[in-house]
C-alpha cells in the first residue's frame, strides 16, 4: 500500500488530502505515480500535479528527480514554501 498526501494549495485544489493505493510494479517509482495520478484525477489533477515548482516527498524526505517506491511508502506533494 502506498499512502499518497496533498498538502496546503494542492490539497485545496484537489479536493482531497490523501489517498491510499495499492503498491504495484507499474507505479514502483515517483515519476509513475505522478503519471497515473494525473491519468486518473483527470485535467485537473494533471494542471495542478504537473507544476513546476511542486515539491515531492517520500517517507518525509524532500526529493528531487525520480525515487524507487516500494509497498508501504508514503508520499506527499506540496507547494513551495515560502517565508520570512
Amino acid at each position: 500500500m502506498l499512502k499518497v498526501l496533498f498538502f496546503a494549495r494542492i490539497k485545496e485544489e484537489l479536493a482531497c488530502a490523501g489517498l491510499e493505493l495499492p503498491w504495484r510494479e507499474t507505479i514502483a517509482d515517483l515519476d509513475q505515480l505522478q503519471a497515473q495520478l494525473c491519468n486518473d484525477g483527470g485535467t485537473r489533477w494533471r494542471e495542478v500535479l504537473t507544476r513546476p515548482n511542486v515539491i515531492r516527498a517520500v517517507n518525509q524526505s524532500v526529493v528531487t528527480g525520480n525515487a524507487r517506491l516500494r509497498d508501504g511508502d508514503e508520499v506527499a506533494f506540496f507547494p513551495p514554501v515560502t517565508g520570512g
